[in-house]
């Protein structure tokens, strides 16, 4: 399948995925209320999604790549504010393993995408001529 769009990138699918996951559990009871980590994690959670699709209007693999390293970390991110909310028993231990393994699998996907165009450092798109 040929990719023309950002959403059809696997890697921004499964960080929408991840995203639609932190809010859905954020929602509700205390941790609802907890405006600072929901927020946080909240904008950890968009930002793997955004990147993917930034770094895809970035003109270059290289720069594409720079913008799915962003993607990762925010991941990462992801992960260490779930032991604040399973510390502060806002989550199960089973939420937290699903949701970490979630955010593994999207940084995972990520990782192939970006190994992909550092093997591939050639433009996305082909240059126009110049008149």
């Amino acid at each position: 399948m040929a990719i023309r769009r950002f959403e059809d990138l696997d890697a921004w699918k499964l960080a929408r995925e991840l995203a639609r996951s932190v809010y859905a559990i954020s929602r509700s009871g205390a941790f609802s209320r907890d405006y600072e980590l929901r927020d946080q994690m909240r904008a950890a959670a968009g930002s793997a999604m955004h990147n993917c699709a930034e770094g895809f209007d970035g003109g270059s693999n290289t720069e594409f790549a720079r913008f799915l390293k962003m993607a990762q970390r925010s991941c990462t991110e992801v992960q260490s504010q779930l032991y604040i909310a399973l510390d502060q028993r806002y989550v199960s231990e089973e939420q937290f393993h699903q949701l970490y393994d979630q955010a593994t699998q999207v940084h995972r996907c990520i990782g192939g995408l970006i190994r992909y165009l550092r093997a591939n450092p050639t433009p996305k798109t082909t240059p126009r001529p110049s008149n």
